[in-house]
């Protein structure tokens, strides 16, 4: 009879006595793969009651129980580790990357409305301000370096600003570089999410793009959720607060969520966008599904998402009018 254990595959006779075995190196990290495989398999298991520890030394895998409870130790820590780091999975590692994007741009706005501030100080007239205004204090530094080439020279010569003391030229110098870095590192992980998405999730970076594809994967917490969402739960992810007070004040219902940044939905008429918005929302739902269960692009998706919308957009081309009130209300109302 043959048996798989996590530390080679035994060949053994009706009363289990062990005829052949074939015993892997004791390379904790393939037999820590070398066990998961078989907890996936379960192809040939050892029969209840099976003694692995006799078997284990019986076989030669090891000269006493010390240590093969102590190579099971090792294997069953490095089986976990990998287990912990399999879950991170390509759409958790894009989650991971727009909750970074995020803490970039909040630290790179406040940082860059800093160093504006502070610069303006010495050359208020300059007109710069983010990255343009960190690449000019780099380039120059004071205002008195600007060359004449320069479209601000004129502006310099003439500025009503401070002047710019060596110490603290340096210190800005040093401040917009670090300003600098923090843009460059998000183009960086913006290239990494567009490149992830389409690796992942091809058809949700075709209808929505690769950013809002990503934050819709981020609200909804994986690809997977994102798929088992209807189309009216996407229409509105992102929009709590607004859905909230719907369902608490009778506010009314808010029409669209994130989805709102697509430039299907913020380009329509203010009394289509509820209907683009679902139309969207059906599709990028549909996209999310295509992706998470076969992984396949169509394109058609948004061919068919662009004449849909266009067909919303003939059937209303003008505002709904009001309902003008019957004259028995006017009466009630006048009354009062």
């Amino acid at each position: 009879m043959k048996i798989n254990t996590w530390f080679g595959t035994l060949e053994t006779d009706i009363v289990g006595e062990i005829l052949e075995s074939r015993l892997l190196s004791k390379d904790i990290r393939k037999l820590a793969l070398h066990s998961l495989s078989l907890r996936e398999s379960r192809l040939n298991l050892p029969p209840e009651g099976f003694d692995l520890k006799a078997a284990a030394i019986k076989a030669g895998f090891a000269e006493s129980p010390a240590e093969y409870y102590f190579l099971l130790h090792e294997v069953t820590l490095e089986a976990a580790k990998l287990q912990v780091s399999s879950a991170i999975t390509p759409d958790q590692r894009i989650i991971q990357a727009v909750e970074a994007l995020d803490d970039i741009n909040e630290t790179t706005n406040a940082l860059s409305e800093r160093l504006s501030e502070w610069y303006g100080g010495y050359f208020p007239e300059s007109g710069l301000g983010g990255e343009d205004l960190a690449l000019f204090i780099v380039k120059y530094g004071s205002r008195e370096n600007i060359s004449s080439e320069d479209p601000l020279y004129l502006k310099a010569r003439s500025s009503m600003g401070a002047k710019l003391e060596p110490a603290d030229e340096a210190l800005l110098k040093g401040f917009a570089e670090s300003v600098l870095s923090l843009y460059e590192r998000r183009r960086q992980i913006e290239a990494y999410i567009e490149n992830s998405m389409e690796q992942v999730a091809p058809n949700l970076k075709h209808i929505a793009g690769p950013m809002l594809g990503a934050r819709l994967i981020s609200l909804a917490g994986s690809l997977e959720k994102l798929a088992e969402f209807p189309s009216s739960t996407i229409q509105v992810i992102g929009a709590s607060k607004a859905l909230f007070k719907h369902l608490r004040a009778r506010a009314p219902s808010p029409k669209h969520g994130i989805i709102y940044s697509h430039p299907l939905v913020n380009t329509a008429p203010w009394w289509l966008r509820g209907k683009v918005a679902r139309a969207v929302a059906s599709k990028l739902s549909l996209a999310a599904r295509i992706d998470f269960y076969s992984g396949e692009k169509d394109p058609s998706l948004m061919e068919k998402l662009e004449a849909k919308v266009l067909q919303i957009r003939t059937l209303n081309p003008r505002p709904p009018q009001k309902k003008q009130e019957s004259g028995a209300k006017l009466k009630k109302r006048r009354r009062k």
